[in-house]
């Protein structure tokens, strides 16, 4: 069985003037400056690529708030979330909805 050459064994092969031929291609500067202006399509990718993912928008969206909650409850609270297997901000959410409904103010 015939042992096929590399490609280094193939360079190595040339003369020196296919060699230099052959690395002509690298020796250009500003490459980039030959590209024109991307396509309408790659222009649009490359904007939704830039912009951030976000969370996905629930209601009117969401504000991140700083409340302060005794520690106990909090404790409760985390308990009782892991057991319903929702988060925190879910938990709480639910809860200021009951209270708002019970005074007759939920939409």
């Amino acid at each position: 069985m015939k042992k096929t050459r590399s490609a280094y064994e193939e360079f190595m092969a040339m003369t020196p003037v296919e060699r230099d031929k052959a690395v002509a291609k690298f020796d250009e500067e500003f490459v980039a400056d030959t590209f024109g202006p991307p396509p309408p399509e790659a222009a649009a990718q490359m904007r939704r690529a830039r912009l951030k993912p976000g969370r996905p928008k629930v209601g009117k969206g969401v504000k991140v708030i700083s409340v302060s909650v005794e520690k106990g409850l909090l404790s409760r609270s985390d308990a009782l979330a892991r057991k319903l297997k929702v988060r925190r901000a879910a938990l709480i959410a639910r809860g200021l909805r009951a209270v708002l409904a019970a005074a007759g103010e939920e939409s």
